[in-house]
């Protein structure tokens, strides 16, 4: 499987990459896909929700522990979040 996690926990996730970031995001269909609802940085994640979308990637990247985890990657594929039944597919 040549699946690479990129995030284990929500304090410990960091991304190679701005360009890598971009390709996450596209891969799980957008920010709001990759926001954690239930972090516990809820001013920041307020903050995100509601400042313009080009400065939106820029203060994720400062504010990682806002983001679902784990982010898994399997080439252009990404799942955040605990996915067990689509990583078994891309075996």
């Amino acid at each position: 499987m040549d699946n690479q996690i990129l995030a284990h926990t929500k304090y410990n996730c960091t991304y190679q990459s701005r360009g890598e970031f971009a390709s996450i995001k596209q891969a799980v269909g957008g920010i709001g896909n990759l926001l954690d609802e239930n972090c516990k940085d809820k001013d920041a994640l307020a903050l995100i929700k509601y400042i313009s979308d080009e400065d939106k990637d820029e203060k994720i990247l400062e504010n990682q522990k806002v983001l679902k985890t784990p982010v898994v990657r399997n080439g252009k594929q990404a799942t955040v979040g605990y996915h067990p039944e689509i990583w078994k597919e891309w075996a």
